[in-house]
Formats: C-alpha cells, sequence, structure tokens
C-alpha cells in the first residue's frame, strides 16, 4: 500500500447490463464527493452557514459530528477532505488503540514534511475511545500536526472528555428529511457510473415515497432497499426492471400504510386519533396512533396535537393532563424514533382515560367573539394602574369608584367587587373530575357576591 495515495476511496465501476453485479454496494457507490451532493444537513451546510464556510475556506482544526446511524458522518468527513484537498485517514474507536493512533500520527507528520500535504484524521465511534486514547489526540491537534474529525452517535458533551472538546467544534447532524431521501433515490436510479441506470429501472413514486419514509432518515438504508428492489426483480419483456410498492415493502421489510402524509391520510387519521381520545376510548386511541407512527408520521405534529387535545379536552377536569403532554413532547423530540413511541402512548392513554371538561376552551371563544364583535368594554376605574386613576381622580372621577380592594387583605383571599364594566359571563365550570372542586368554590364565592350586593343595596336606602 502507497503511503501518500489516498487508499480510501475504491475506483468507481461502471456496470453494463449482463455484467456481474457491482463489488461495492449502492450506498457505497453513491457516497457524495462534493457538499452539494450531501442529502439533508441544510442547518449545517446550507450557503453561508458556519461549517459550510469553515469546509470551504479551508478554516477549521477539529470537529465533533454528533448524530444517528445513517446520516452521513463518515461520508461528511471523507466530503471534506476531498473539499480540503487532505490526505484521509479513518480509524474505528472499537478496534483501533493508541499504538495504532501514534502510528498514523507518524505517518501523518511524515507526508507533511515530504509532500507538504494535510492529513484529516477520522475516527468513527469515537465515544468509544477510552480517555487514554482521546488525551494522545491532544498535543498533535496543538500543534496542528493531523486535522482530526470524530464521529459519535452519543451526546458528545457527556461521551467525550472535556479536554477534546474544548479543541473541537461540535456540529450536530440530523435524520435526513425524506424528501431529500427522495431526490437521491431519484438520483441513484438514472446515475449511469455510480447508480443502477445501466439496469433500466422503473420505480414506481409510491415505491420510491413508501423507501424514502421507512428509511427513517438513514441514507443506507434507502439506498440498500432500493439496490435490493432493483436487483432482486426480474426484467420485464422490455427489458425494463419494474419496481412497485409491493417489491418495496419486501426489500425495506417494512408494510406499507395507506397514509397519505400530505393529503387526506394525514388528517383523517390525525381527527381520528383526536376524537378517540376526546371519546375516552384508549384502544382506539392507541391504534391511530399506531398508525401514523408506522406510516413515518413526524413525531412532533402528534406530539403538538395531545398538548392541544390535553388543554381542549381534558383542561380542568384534569390539569395534570398538560404537564403530562407537554413533558411527552419534549420526551418525543429528545428520543426520536423509535422510543418515542412510548411517551406518545403513555400521554395518548392518560389522556383518553382522563375525566373530560373544555370550559376553558370555550370560555376562551366565547370572549374572542364578544372583543372581535362586540362593543370594546373600558377598564373599569379602579383596576387601571396607579397613573391612569390620578389622572381620572384629577378629572373628578368619583373617589367611591376609584378604590380597589386587594383580595390578600380579606378571608379565604378573595372580596366581591367588579372586574368586568358589564356582569358578562364566559368560563361555565363542569362537575367532572377536579374541576368539580372549582364549581363548588365559584358557587360559595357566588353567594357571597349576593350577600354583599345586598347589604351595599340596604345601605344605600338607609
Amino acid at each position: 500500500m502507497d503511503l501518500f495515495s489516498l487508499n480510501d476511496e475504491p475506483e468507481e465501476q461502471e456496470s453494463k447490463p449482463g455484467d456481474a453485479l457491482p463489488p461495492m454496494p449502492l450506498a457505497a457507490r453513491m457516497r457524495p464527493r462534493t457538499l452539494e451532493e450531501v442529502a439533508g444537513q441544510r442547518h449545517v451546510l446550507a450557503p453561508g452557514k458556519l461549517l459550510r464556510r469553515a469546509i470551504e475556506t479551508d478554516r477549521f482544526t477539529s470537529l465533533i459530528l454528533y448524530g444517528p446511524p445513517g446520516v452521513g458522518k463518515t461520508t461528511l468527513a471523507s466530503v471534506i477532505a476531498r473539499t480540503t484537498d487532505s490526505f484521509f485517514v479513518m480509524l474505528n474507536g472499537v478496534e483501533s488503540n493508541v499504538a495504532e493512533v501514534r502510528e498514523r500520527i507518524a505517518q501523518a507528520q511524515m507526508r507533511m514534511s515530504v509532500q507538504g500535504k494535510k492529513t484529516i484524521l477520522f475516527v468513527d465511534e469515537l465515544h468509544r475511545f477510552n480517555k487514554a486514547q482521546q488525551d494522545v489526540l491532544l498535543p498533535y491537534l496543538e500543534k496542528g500536526t493531523v486535522r482530526f474529525i470524530g464521529a459519535t452517535t452519543e451526546n458528545p458533551y457527556f461521551a467525550i472528555n472535556s479536554p477534546l472538546l474544548s479543541r473541537s467544534q461540535v456540529f450536530p447532524l440530523e435524520s435526513v428529511p425524506s424528501d431529500d431521501l427522495k431526490a437521491l433515490l431519484v438520483r441513484a436510479l438514472s446515475d449511469k457510473e455510480r447508480g443502477l441506470a445501466s439496469f433500466n429501472p422503473v420505480v414506481d413514486t409510491d415505491a420510491l415515497e413508501h423507501l424514502a419514509a421507512m428509511a427513517d432518515g438513514d441514507v443506507r438504508k434507502a439506498l440498500t432497499a432500493l439496490e435490493v428492489a432493483v436487483l432482486s426483480t426480474s426484467p420485464g419483456p422490455d427489458g425494463t426492471v419494474h419496481v412497485d410498492l409491493v417489491a418495496a415493502e419486501e426489500s425495506i421489510q417494512r408494510k406499507a400504510i395507506k397514509y397519505d402524509r400530505a393529503g387526506d391520510g394525514h388528517y383523517d387519521t390525525i381527527s381520528a386519533f383526536i376524537k378517540s381520545m376526546r371519546g375516552s376510548d384508549p384502544d382506539a386511541a392507541l391504534y391511530w396512533l399506531a398508525t401514523m407512527l408506522e406510516a413515518g408520521e413526524d413525531v412532533r405534529f402528534i406530539a403538538r396535537r395531545i398538548v392541544i387535545a390535553a388543554s381542549e379536552d381534558v383542561g380542568l377536569a384534569d390539569s395534570n393532563a398538560l404537564r403530562v403532554a407537554i413533558d411527552t413532547a419534549r420526551a418525543a423530540e429528545m428520543l426520536g424514533m423509535p422510543e418515542a413511541r412510548i411517551p406518545l402512548a403513555h400521554a395518548a392513554v392518560y389522556l383518553a382515560t382522563a375525566p373530560k371538561s373544555n370550559s376553558a376552551y370555550m370560555g376562551i371563544a366565547a370572549a374572542l367573539e364578544d372583543v372581535r364583535h362586540g362593543a370594546t368594554l373600558a377598564v373599569p376605574e379602579h383596576l387601571r394602574t396607579p397613573t391612569r386613576k390620578k389622572l381620572a381622580a384629577a378629572g373628578g372621577t368619583d373617589e367611591a369608584k376609584m378604590q380597589y380592594l386587594y383580595a390578600h387583605d380579606f378571608p379565604e383571599g378573595y372580596v366581591p367587587q367588579a372586574y368586568l364594566p358589564e356582569g358578562r359571563h364566559y368560563y361555565t365550570p363542569t362537575t367532572n373530575g377536579l374541576e368539580q372542586r372549582i364549581a363548588e368554590r365559584m358557587e360559595h364565592r357566588r353567594k357571597l357576591a349576593e350577600e354583599a350586593l345586598k347589604n351595599m343595596n340596604a345601605g344605600r336606602k338607609k
């Protein structure tokens, strides 16, 4: 092996009809060569973003790429090496040891002195390096002997030593959106040099969409499934390889759910989910939740609807439902699939079995209706700010109307006084769940207000 050759990049071979199967998997052949070919990751690679600028200007030292499997951490590292004309050395955190790290660094030093060529040392599964292995890198990163890129699926702020973190910039990579995956699959089908175009494939749109959705943001998984689908399907009489939805299902080993994520299926299923929780049917709620999850629905969208239902349908009958829903939304975003299914199911069952009240929802709807279409009410003088009350008093306002009674100065922290200039009512509590206590408390206060009004009228008569 030539010490100074870029030996990590196998030679691509153009496949022809009738040739033996390509020696390299499609995912390896379609590995991007430029930043423009990288699927997804616009949050760090879009023009003007920090990582994009650092790569294009060749102004970076050490990087840590953090994200789930299959999002392109190794691919991006190799693209960076190509873009910056650097020699690419790859180590694995599971297999490598301190001696191998030192050897690769010594080779990098020689390469720089003989050829003047920079070396990018890429360590996959960096979190598997122990403290000693990580510490070995530090002096060479300080000197700039190698340019370091680490990749990890674990949170680097917990899994990587602080000294190495302090010398590196951390960039999170995200699961690739299904639209970007679909575009990549289309490109692989039409690419004659590295892709599958030589097999004359014709892939149905619903099959492509299924592969892109079921890959769960994993580029490698999507390309592998496409390759299996094309290579395992016999050519038709016209020489084309027709891949339909059934073949796509078998290739990625996931059944296609009849669910249009951009159309009626999306809205009908979420509607059924919400109405099942509102109707207190946990079995139906779990079924429609499972349908959405299996179809690849965004867990954040589902979580948002759960938060809305917690206030709209459960409401004050069990205010803890809102806390459960918000905690679920945070957990689902933090975990991602498949683990997110667990807190989502927890919240769906909680809401479905909780007592129900839409009193707050109906109350704000009625108040908004009055604000939008009724006469605008003036703020009562005794509720205005101190400055406003002084101005009103200077204009000859009745001082009796100016007096604000501080509720905490009275028994039970309550004193009857007008907070609206008219006797309007928007909130009517139910007797469901915990809201029954609110109803009892309001009934008690209503009697206190009636008694105070009687006493006031009696005083005026005297």
